[in-house]
Formats: structure tokens, C-alpha cells, sequence
């Protein structure tokens, strides 16, 4: 038996398949700070038999809330002389550019635990100072007193020779065994002096707590008998091991929203869609990602904390390109100073979690506005809902406000919160020159069915899919997903004359690294599988793109290719190409898959009954253009393949609700998926 566990800001979702190909879920909340009590919580709710469980993978937000939250350790830093403040200076280009008080990111490492030690590389990597050993026991010494937890080692070019941070996670052994610490060139080897150092600086700060949590887990599971094979989602779309991610956790960053993504792909390749809007809706964000020809793009352009105001910090790690906002089913809806409605991005979380709950949340929710509207019923909580609660919320929060009925306001509170989403649809296809119509939007977590089908027709896209466990979608993602590591290498070489030898001999080394971690890991050589690109540009300018490169060895005629590969994707990407200009390699980027057995996907059996047979019962919901309208409710597990539903109307299962508005059309199909058209020309 194969499971998949997804921990969310208010639900922990889990998805099993067994060695029949049959497919089962669980939903349970999520236990903030003890998460791995929920996981438990959430198998022992599916009622499998743990000591059954082949492999199990998991998708954690620990790291991106030790992050944000600011919860990590006391961490400190050594570095090349005279570059200390590399973190405090970090980059010229304040997003908030005409506000005089702004105010640049605060480090993560304050100044007097930020320590040199006298050691110089050149930038081919060559020796210019020696490193001075006994200045880094000194430094060790000193945080040993100001009780440090973490240290992490960022030395100028150690991307081309870690020859002296090696030396210097030696000493730091031989003198304190026991701290944690990470070194530049195990987390990134790519060039960029600020970049990297705030990266292996954040890794160090989250590593003891990553630690923590993944012991913790493998504990539990260890106490239930379960001798499964045990991975852990990467931020890249692919898993790694537990021993792996407690080394560098920071490549779990956006451990459990790219499983949906990546889910997304491996459907669009199913059922014949390679342009996908992916659309995830959960508790307390909203998450979204494009994938083009069936590819999920990958970038080491990654910061956290970052908007309009606020320049965030960078992550110089592969993580699938995701927007991300603050509105899910939990988000509050308050209003600001100057009197106006607003949703998010503050969350009622799990805990109080909504009013309709009944556990102490007094502030409404898009979750209580949807249930206030008829778009959710009582009946699919795990609480008792008390109506005149939520009502009563809304009335005093909202609608007497601005002088409207309870309704309205539910409606206002939806309509909001569908904006926030919306804008941050076009963020990654209208923005990037992308044409929404050309695109089906994949719509699934806990919200998504219920929101998608209106943003889809303001956005412009026709068809809306609403997969099998849309609710627990991201959990099913990563049972999709093969084991996938990352070796990115500065490698700056013009292309006009480049030497084929050195070239190919870069590309080699990157396999054999490859090669022997996954030996490491005991993954077999023929389950090994290369991709490779390389990030270029044209001479002189500082953005790159990143670029396919064929397999084997290279040759001029395939070096040709590789440039007119770029000339295209330039143009693609800038809206010109330079033909004539020099090209120039920064990066290689090296992608490695260990591939596992995947379950199959078995087709719907046909249901031997008519479409009314699957209607629940008939409900008054509140639209936007026709008020409170009869509308039928139909039970999800009781529609079979090529059954047409036609809006309005509500398609329920046990954790998700799809909402379908006038004029739009619902059908089944083979596999179980809800296949709605907009009613966009």
C-alpha cells in the first residue's frame, strides 16, 4: 500500500491506493505545533493497517512556518573577511521605491553573531589566503558562549571550489559535534554572493527544527509497526528521503503546494490537456501555477515574504513557479480603515477556525459566507452549525455596515475573496503574456470546485476540470511524483567556440554526483533518469533563460541546437531575439529522477441509473444575478460516466463542493472527472 499525507494550514489530507489500483481518502485537522499528531490522527481516520503501508510520502508547511513565523534557532554565520554584512546590504532594488521610510528586511542573523574568518578564493576557484583554522575554532567558541544553535558557512566562490568550507564543517565537528550546521555548496551551487548565503543561512535556521519534526514522525510511525519506505515532497515537484531532508530542509519549503501542481501535469497528460491553469484553494491560502505543453516550471528564483512593499528574502533553491495569497476557506473578512471590505490574509485557521465551526471563532469567513449563501450545507460539517451564529457575524460585521441584508453581505464577503483570486490568476497567465482561453483551469483543495467555475468565466477560460479527491488533490499528486534531486553548477562559457571536451566533462560530473547519491539512497541505476538545461543569455545582459539540452554527448550540431533553442525561447519569453548576438552559458542545471511504480487509474464503472436518481435534495442558494434560486444537489458518488449536470446547481462529495452557475455545463468522465464548460464563447 502506497499513502500520501498533505499538512494544510486548517485539514490534513491523506490519500492511499492498495495493490488493487483501489483509491481511498481522509480528512482530519491539522495539530499546530505537534503536525505529526495530525498525520496520525488522519491514517488512523482512513482506517488502513499501518503495518501495510509500503511507502509513505509527506507533505509538510513545518519549514515555511518556522519561516514566517520566525520560529527557527538562534543561528550564525561565518563568512569570507569583509563580507559580513552581505545579508544587511542584500540588493539595490527596493520594491517600494518612493516610500522614505522604507525600511530594508531585517537579517535572520544579527550583526554580532555574523563572524569573518580570513581565508580568499578567486573566481576560478584558485587559493589567494589559506584558510585560517584556528580563527574558525575561535568563531566556534564564541557561539558556543552566546548559545547558538545553528551555524551556517557561506564562503566567497566556494560555488566553484568548497574546498574551505569543507575544511571549515570539519573543524566545527571536531569542536562541537553537535550543533548544526550547512555549508554553502551542500545547498546551492549556483553564483550570486547575497543569494546564497541567505539560502544557506535559512536552511541552518529551520535545520534543528526540521530535525525535530522529521523524527518525530518517523518515530510514530516506527510505534505503529509501519516499516514503509518513507519520503518527504521537495519543493521541486519531486521526493527525497528523510535523512536527505533533514540535511537541507529548505528544499521542502513549498513542500506540499506543488504536489497539486505537479498532480495537475499528470492529469493534463491523462486526459489529453497539456495548457493547465492549476488552482489550488485550501483553508487559509490560495495557490496557483501555470503549466505550458505539459511542463511544470521550475525556478531558482525564489523569495518568501515578498510583494509591493517588501523586497522578502531569496531562496536560491529549484522550487515550481506558484503565486500564493492569503484567501482560503478560513480567511477572515474584516474592514479597513477607511471603511471598506476586505478577505484575508488573516486565517481562522484550524483553531478557533471558522464561526460555523463552533469552537470560538467569531470573526465570518469565506467558508460561513458560503455556507450562508447555500452554497455548503450544514450536513457536510464535523461540527454542529449553529445558522444564527453565522448570521448573526456577518449581520454585525458586514452587512449592517453597509446597510444590506445578511445575504448580501455573504455574497459581498464571496465576491471579494473570488477578486483576490482572480488577480492572482492573471499574475501567472495574463501577466506572463499567456492567454487564459487557451488553457483549462484544474480546480481542487478543499475550495477550489466552489470558486473556480466563476473565476474561470471572468478570467476567459472555457473548460474547468474538477478531478477525482479534488479535496485531497495535492496528496494524490505526490503519489504521482518520482524521487528528483537538483544540481545546479555556475558554469559561465561563452558558446561561439566553446570547448566541447570541457563541456561535456561538466555535464558528466553532475551524472556521476547524481549517480552517487541515489546509490545512497538505494535506488537502482536503471530507475535513474536525466534532464538537462542550461540557463543562458546573450552577452552583456543579466536575465537568463533556461534552455533544454539534448541527452549524450554533446556536438557542434547539437550545440547549434541548444542556441537556436534559446534564440526561440527568448523571443517566447522577451518578445525579441538577437541572432547575430554572442551567447553565453551561467548555469548548468542538471535534473535527476529516480522513478517509482505508480498506481494505475482505474475508469468509473458505469452506473446503471438516471441522473436523478443522483439528486440529494433541492436547495435555495443565492446567486449573484438571480437572488435565492431553487437549485438541485447532487451526490458526486452517484454520478456515472457522460452524465451531463446543467447549471445552476451543486455537486457535492464528502469534502468539496462544486458550485455551477447559469449557463454553464457539467459532464463525467471516464475516470470520474468533473469536465465543465464556462459557457465562455
Amino acid at each position: 500500500m502506497r499513502i500520501a499525507t498533505d499538512i494544510g494550514g486548517t485539514f490534513t489530507d491523506l490519500v492511499y491506493v492498495d495493490e488493487l489500483g483501489k483509491v481511498g481518502i481522509a480528512k482530519s485537522h491539522t495539530t499546530p505545533p505537534h503536525f505529526e499528531n495530525g498525520v496520525m490522527d488522519v491514517i488512523e481516520k482512513s482506517e488502513i493497517d499501518q503495518a501495510s503501508i509500503q511507502t509513505f510520502i509527506h507533505g509538510t508547511t513545518v519549514i515555511i512556518n518556522a519561516l514566517t513565523e520566525r520560529k527557527g534557532v538562534k543561528t550564525g554565520l561565518i563568512t569570507t573577511e569583509g563580507f559580513r554584512d552581505v545579508l544587511e546590504i542584500a540588493r539595490g532594488n527596493r520594491p517600494d521605491l518612493f516610500n522614505v521610510r522604507y525600511q530594508k528586511p531585517a537579517p535572520f542573523v544579527p550583526r554580532y553573531l555574523r563572524q569573518e574568518v580570513n581565508e580568499r578564493l578567486n573566481y576560478r576557484g584558485d587559493i589567494l589566503s589559506p584558510l585560517d583554522s584556528e580563527q574558525v575554532k575561535e568563531i566556534v567558541e564564541h557561539f558556543k558562549t552566546e548559545e547558538v544553535e545553528a551555524i551556517a558557512v557561506a564562503y566567497l566562490h566556494s560555488y566553484v571550489n568548497p574546498i574551505h568550507e569543507k575544511r571549515t564543517i570539519e573543524i566545527i565537528k571536531e569542536v562541537w559535534p553537535d550543533v548544526a550546521v550547512t555549508a554553502s555548496h551542500e545547498v546551492t551551487k549556483e553564483w550570486r554572493e547575497y543569494e546564497r548565503t541567505s539560502t544557506t543561512v535559512l536552511n541552518s535556521y529551520v535545520k534543528p527544527i526540521a530535525a525535530s519534526y522529521v523524527n518525530r514522525l518517523e518515530q510514530k510511525l516506527l510505534e505503529k509497526k509501519s516499516k514503509s519506505q518513507n519520503y518527504i515532497m521537495q519543493s521541486n515537484g519531486g521526493t527525497t528521503t528523510f535523512t536527505q531532508a533533514k540535511e537541507t530542509p529548505i528544499n521542502m519549503v513549498e513542500s506540499g503546494p506543488v504536489a497539486g501542481i505537479y498532480g495537475a501535469a499528470v492529469l493534463g497528460e491523462l486526459i489529453g490537456e497539456e495548457n493547465i491553469i492549476a488552482f489550488d484553494i485550501g483553508g487559509t491560502t490560495a495557490k496557483c501555477s501555470l503549466i505550458s505543453k505539459g511542463e511544470v516550471k521550475v525556478s531558482t528564483d525564489y523569495y518568501i515574504e515578498k510583494n509591493d512593499r517588501n523586497a522578502g528574502y531569496p531562496i536560491k533553491v529549484p522550487v515550481v513557479d506558484i503565486v500564493e495569497i492569503g484567501n482560503g476557506g478560513g480567511s477572515i473578512a474584516w474592514m479597513d480603515e477607511g471603511g471598506s471590505l476586505k478577505v484575508g490574509p488573516h486565517s481562522a485557521g484550524a483553531i478557533p477556525g471558522p464561526v460555523a465551526y463552533g469552537q470560538g471563532g467569531t470573526e465570518p469567513t469565506t467558508t460561513d459566507a458560503n455556507l450562508l449563501s447555500g452554497r455548503l450545507s450544514p450536513k457536510n460539517f464535523d461540527y454542529e452549525v449553529d445558522l444564527t451564529r453565522v448570521k448573526k457575524a456577518i449581520k454585525e460585521k458586514v452587512a449592517d455596515h453597509f446597510g444590506i441584508t445578511e445575504e448580501e453581505g455573504a455574497l459581498g464577503i464571496i465576491r471579494i475573496a473570488n477578486s483576490n483570486m482572480l488577480n492572482a490568476l492573471k499574475l501567472i497567465s495574463v501577466r506572463k503574456g499567456y492567454n487564459p482561453r487557451e488553457f483549462t483551469l484544474v480546480a481542487f483543495g478543499g475550495g477550489g470546485s466552489m470558486h473556480a467555475p466563476a473565476l474561470a468565466k471572468e478570467l476567459g477560460v472555457k473548460k474547468v476540470v474538477v478531478p477525482v479527491a479534488s479535496s485531497v488533490f495535492s496528496a494524490w499528486g505526490m503519489l504521482m511524483t518520482d524521487l528528483r534531486h537538483d544540481y545546479i553548477q555556475t558554469f559561465i562559457q561563452r558558446l561561439h567556440g566553446t570547448d566541447l571536451d570541457t563541456f561535456n566533462n561538466e555535464w558528466t560530473k553532475l551524472e556521476n554526483q547524481a549517480m552517487t547519491q541515489y546509490q545512497e539512497e538505494g535506488v537502482s541505476e536503471d530507475r535513474i533518469l536525466f534532464t538537462r538545461f542550461a540557463d543562458m543569455r546573450y552577452l552583456g545582459q543579466e536575465h537568463t533563460v533556461k534552455v533544454p539540452v539534448p541527452e549524450g554527448e554533446l556536438t557542434e550540431s547539437s550545440l547549434k541546437e541548444v542556441i537556436h533553442r534559446f534564440h526561440d525561447l527568448h523571443e517566447k519569453n522577451y518578445t525579441f531575439k538577437l541572432e547575430e548576438a554572442p551567447t553565453e552559458i551561467v548555469n548548468l542545471h542538471l535534473t535527476a529522477f529516480g522513478t517509482v511504480q505508480k498506481p494505475e487509474l482505474h475508469k468509473l464503472e458505469s452506473k446503471n441509473q438516471s441522473i436523478q436518481a443522483a439528486i440529494k435534495e433541492v436547495r435555495n442558494v443565492f446567486y449573484e444575478e438571480k437572488g435565492w434560486s431553487k437549485t438541485n444537489v447532487y451526490d458526486r458518488d452517484l454520478l456515472g460516466p457522460a452524465m451531463t449536470v446543467h447549471g445552476p446547481s451543486i455537486v457535492e462529495e464528502p469534502s468539496a463542493t462544486t458550485v455551477l452557475y447559469p449557463g454553464q455545463t457539467l459532464t463525467v468522465d471516464d475516470y470520474g472527472n468533473l469536465i465543465i464548460d464556462t459557457g465562455v464563447e
